[in-house]
């Protein structure tokens, strides 16, 4: 049989591939020296580094299999059968207890919970339930519970009335923050404080706090018209309109006011109006014009 003889390799080729590997074996042993400096420099051992690699791919690995899971629908029908179970061992709703109301129809209340009856404890959304009662007027705060076995209840923290808003077409129970409670009718709206004009709604709770700085007018205070989108003019029980100035100043007049019918008597006496929107003057109109004696901010006659 014939040989086959190999070509010697150069000198050289040899020589070049030596000093490669003699670099490569350099550098991972370079690598390797700094890698080791930098894990010994760190506050870990061996087996605590080995165990939190671990338990990074179990994390990995159950996060990959719940996305698995949760594309195949697994957890869904995990809890579907969960509430069959429950329904069956007596956890449904079968009651809807409501406290907390007092003014509205409670049977809006039931209306949004009914849908809820006969379905398993586990399905009840508490928040969506919450969410539906909170688009009611009346409802300002909503607290929805389980009450193992089988009733659903539902505390309402209702909205307080405040005042009555003339609309062009209607009258509207309103609250301390201008929420559209309900229409009234003018029967009962008698002796409710009236609020009408053009962004009146918007102002109810400014037009409080105004009210607040002269308690002692509150008893006869009818109604209030805001003017101009900038002031009020105030109606008392007898008829007569007061004018305040805009802004921060109306608060002061009827302060102010309040002061001078301690001292005249002017609520319920012959002024049909009284006009405070001068800082100085007050200007006081009769029936048949204007009075015959008119006040200075002071109170004296002037």
């Amino acid at each position: 049989m014939a040989k086959v003889g190999r070509k010697p390799q150069g000198v050289r080729r040899s020589a070049a591939a030596r000093s490669r590997s003699n670099k490569a074996r350099a550098a991972r042993k370079h690598t390797s020296s700094i890698l080791d400096r930098a894990m010994a420099a760190l506050p870990f051992t061996e087996e605590q580094w080995h165990r939190f690699f671990l338990t990074v791919i179990v994390v990995a690995g159950l996060g990959l299999a719940w996305i698995v899971a949760s594309y195949a629908g697994v957890p869904e029908l995990a809890r579907a059968e969960l509430a069959k179970s429950a329904s069956r061992a007596g956890f449904e709703v079968s009651k809807v207890r409501v406290s907390g109301v007092e003014r509205m129809n409670e049977q809006l209340v039931y209306e949004r919970v009914l849908a809820q009856r006969d379905r398993p404890m586990p399905l009840i959304e508490l928040d969506e339930v919450r969410e539906s009662l909170l688009e009611l007027p009346w409802v300002a705060d909503a607290r929805v519970s389980r009450q193992l076995p089988d009733t659903l209840k539902i505390d309402i923290v209702e909205r307080q009335p405040h005042a009555v808003l003339r609309k062009p077409d209607r009258l509207v129970l309103v609250d301390g923050e201008g929420h559209e409670l309900e229409p009234i009718s003018r029967e009962n709206a008698k002796g409710k404080l009236l609020i009408e004009g053009p962004g009146a709604q918007k102002q109810v709770e400014d037009l409080a706090h105004l009210l607040d700085a002269a308690p002692a007018l509150k008893p006869h205070i009818a109604g209030a018209e805001w003017v101009g989108n900038r002031r009020w003019n105030v109606t008392f029980n007898s008829g007569q309109m007061l004018a305040l100035p805009e802004g921060d100043a109306g608060a002061p007049a009827l302060v102010k006011f309040a002061r001078l019918d301690g001292m005249h008597r002017l609520i319920g006496g012959k002024p049909v109006a009284i006009d405070m929107r001068v800082p100085d003057r007050v200007y006081l109109r009769c029936q048949d014009g204007p009075c015959p004696t008119q006040l200075a901010s002071n109170g004296r006659p002037r």
